[in-house]
């Protein structure tokens, strides 16, 4: 899992190059149906790609110049999704390819130094360099979302383990978790269950991307209910 921001945009570019050819299979139809995320189309899920696409190529843009620059103005991001979601399939690909070309063209131009700019994004202030993994993870988790053959099965195992890390840390509910691919627990408080299976699988059920059916549990019994994430 590289921190070279140059390393992880070729990840990213390969992640949004997957996220395009399903995309290209879409019709009018297949945009309008359901997504995997409640209440929002294929068309939404496609159009907070695109957005959050020039929202992180904003905070690229506060990185070089010094100017803030916030990733979305208040509300932008939902009425733009709602105004977006409807549009013909043809549309949402073009705007999906010109957005993530412009998000790449953004990250060539940053300097070594630029990477380290600490951006003073409320609650949360994080070096430039952070908002790479953020696209990355975007991108391969709302693939999923599109509800369209993509599942967590085929996100890279890396992206699977450092995923899973990053959600672990947020956890308070005991459990131990394991990673079957590397034998390495993880574990949250004391005296929970032991939950198994692949490191995706195991992100993919914490993230709400999948109902956890391909894990196992010891003691057997129910999975816990995972809190929400993002």
């Amino acid at each position: 899992m590289s921190t070279d921001p140059l390393a992880l945009m070729a990840e990213v570019d390969r992640a949004t190059e997957r996220l395009i050819a399903t995309a290209t299979t879409f019709d009018d139809a297949a945009v309008a149906a359901p997504s995997a995320l409640p209440g929002w189309t294929r068309g939404h899920v496609l159009a907070h790609v695109a957005r959050n696409a020039d929202g992180m190529r904003n905070l690229l843009t506060w990185a070089r110049t010094g100017v803030v620059t916030p990733q979305y103005q208040p509300g932008q991001r939902e009425a733009d999704i709602e105004a977006f979601a409807s549009r013909s399939a043809a549309e949402h690909l073009a705007d999906v390819r010109a957005s993530a070309q412009a998000y790449s063209d953004a990250a060539a131009e940053l300097s070594p130094e630029q990477w380290s700019t600490i951006l003073d994004i409320p609650g949360q202030p994080q070096a430039a360099v952070f908002g790479v993994w953020r696209r990355l993870r975007e991108v391969e988790v709302h693939h999923v979302d599109l509800a369209a053959g993509y599942s967590a099965a085929d996100w890279p195992d890396w992206f699977g383990h450092r995923l899973l890390h990053e959600v672990v840390s947020g956890l308070s509910t005991p459990l131990v978790l394991r990673p079957a691919d590397t034998g390495h627990p993880l574990t949250v408080g004391t005296g929970g269950p032991v939950i198994s299976g692949s490191a995706c699988a195991l992100a993919a059920w914490l993230t709400g991307r999948s109902t956890g059916a391909d894990l196992s549990v010891t003691p057997t019994g129910p999975l816990p209910t995972p809190p929400a994430w993002m």
